[in-house]
């Protein structure tokens, strides 16, 4: 117990010690002040502060921190747009007079949330300002770049770098919405009536192609059946003049009258007249007159021919 008392000393040196040590975690900065103006940093890891004079005034953090919005802009046709982004932000690196600058520049993180805020939400709305209703919503891309652009350098002065602005949700009053649901409900209606129209003229021209192909094929197919009909109707005739006129020669070579061909054809012109006939009425002059009137008229008729 005497020796205690005696190295009193000692003790008082381990507590001076031990008071002074700081524990920094990773992903941390402490400023530290002296009678209240600044001295120095910490980095990550054990440091050592002069216990009783040094203090640590603030501990920063240097990771990503990020924040929702929510607020409200004006179109310059005067229709509300309600925006909800998110907004990830850091500082900008771990050097002494960036950590000094965050550390000093606001009184409270409240304080820097509060004008980081109000300065993305003015930077939006006048840009939205600019801006029809109908455009919004096609200008996300647009607006995030507009608002880097005005604030990266506000920022950079108060030690923070803006790594990412995403605009989540774009909305707007019901009735614009209700109108919206309109309009492209009729865009839609209109498209579809162009689509079926077109889809009919196409259908209606290739029936009308195809109705006037086949009619240019019937008419093709009737002509050469007419002519290949007409040629049949050649061929009997000739074919039958040539077998009446040989007949006609051996009839004068064996000193017989060619009348006889004559009767004969008339005769086997009324038995096909009865066997082929289906109902059709044909009248003839069946008496000795009228048989000898007929073969004098195919008489002639046939010397005509031969004249030829």
């Amino acid at each position: 117990m005497e020796t205690l008392y005696n190295f009193w000393w000692v003790l008082l040196i381990l507590l001076f010690v031990f008071s002074g040590l700081v524990t920094v975690n990773q992903g941390y900065i402490n400023v530290i002040t002296k009678f209240g103006k600044y001295q120095r940093i910490l980095r990550p890891g054990l440091n050592f502060k002069i216990p009783f004079l040094e203090q640590v005034y603030k501990r920063i953090s240097i990771q990503n921190r990020s924040v929702e919005l929510e607020f409200q802009a004006v179109t310059a046709d005067q229709a509300n747009v309600y925006f909800k982004s998110m907004l990830l932000y850091a500082v900008q690196n771990a050097d002494e007079e960036t950590v000094k600058r965050v550390a000093f520049k606001f009184i409270s993180d409240r304080d820097l949330m509060q004008a980081l805020t109000r300065t993305i939400e003015g930077s939006i709305r006048s840009f939205v300002a600019t801006k029809k209703q109908a455009e919004i919503l096609g200008l996300r891309k647009e607006i995030v770049e507009f608002v880097k652009d005005q604030i990266d350098h506000s920022l950079e002065e108060w030690g923070y770098h803006l790594l990412d602005l995403q605009i989540n949700d774009i909305t707007f009053d019901q009735a614009i919405i209700d109108s919206m649901s309109k309009v492209v409900a009729s865009n839609n209606l209109k498209a579809a009536a162009e689509n079926e129209g077109q889809a009919l003229l196409i259908t209606k021209t290739k029936a009308a192609e195809a109705e006037g192909n086949a009619i240019k094929i019937s008419a093709e197919a009737e002509k050469e059946a007419a002519r290949l009909r007409g040629q049949g109707v050649a061929l009997f005739r000739e074919e039958v003049a040539r077998g009446m006129s040989e007949a006609a020669e051996q009839m004068k070579r064996a000193n017989l009258d060619t009348n006889v061909i004559l009767f004969s054809m008339w005769t086997e012109a009324i038995k096909n007249f009865a066997e082929v006939g289906k109902g059709n009425i044909i009248f003839l002059d069946g008496s000795s007159d009228g048989m000898q009137k007929t073969m004098q008229q195919i008489q002639a008729l046939m010397t005509k021919q031969l004249g030829k």
